[in-house]
């Protein structure tokens, strides 16, 4: 049965290798042009910083260098019921370095199409076990980010070798690029 989190809270991830799955409902309606989201990786090490460029895993760099983390790919539109993007983790292949893995949506050309989160809803992020499917943590975004257009769902941080979940929902204004910045 999965654990359904709360915003800032933390969980033991008790298997090696699980999916990560995010979904997401938009209104394309309010701004007379399709919503395009994207999920990204980065794998940071103890400073806090990516452990090198290759480990931002996303729709242009499908598969870190230790083939811990890989994108299954760009989904365009996020039509349809479930999982819009997903991410497959193997923690046992993952680089010796890495301390953390944080989990980030943006809206892609945001500020552009003139979009931002409070355009999105039914958010969520879940972690399952992909050889039985079994659901193990869920978290579903509840606040409203009426300006932001990026939003952190969560990380993975390895603690006393110990790896756990904190349902983080942290929203920026900015993209991709801004969370370059701050991890890089």
């Amino acid at each position: 049965m999965a654990i359904n989190l709360q915003k800032g809270q933390r969980e033991a991830i008790n298997a090696p290798k699980f999916v990560i799955g995010l979904g997401w409902d938009t209104n394309s309606a309010t701004t007379g042009t399709g919503f395009d989201l994207d999920a990204s990786i980065f794998i940071l090490g103890d400073n806090k910083k990516l452990l090198a460029d290759e480990y931002f895993v996303f729709y242009n760099n499908l598969v870190s260098p230790d083939n811990a983390v890989e994108h299954t790919g760009d989904n365009l539109t996020g039509a349809g019921d479930g999982d819009d993007e997903q991410i497959k983790v193997d923690l046992s292949k993952i680089d010796s370095r890495a301390t953390e893995i944080c989990i980030v949506v943006t809206i892609h050309e945001a500020a552009s199409r003139r979009q931002n989160f409070g355009q999105v809803r039914n958010s969520f992020m879940r972690i399952f076990n992909a050889d039985t499917n079994t659901e193990m943590l869920k978290y579903e975004l509840e606040e409203d980010f009426s300006i932001e257009t990026a939003v952190e769902f969560g990380r993975i941080y390895k603690r006393n070798n110990e790896w756990k979940f904190e349902a983080m929902g942290s929203g920026m204004k900015g993209g991709l690029q801004e969370y370059l910045n701050k991890y890089n």
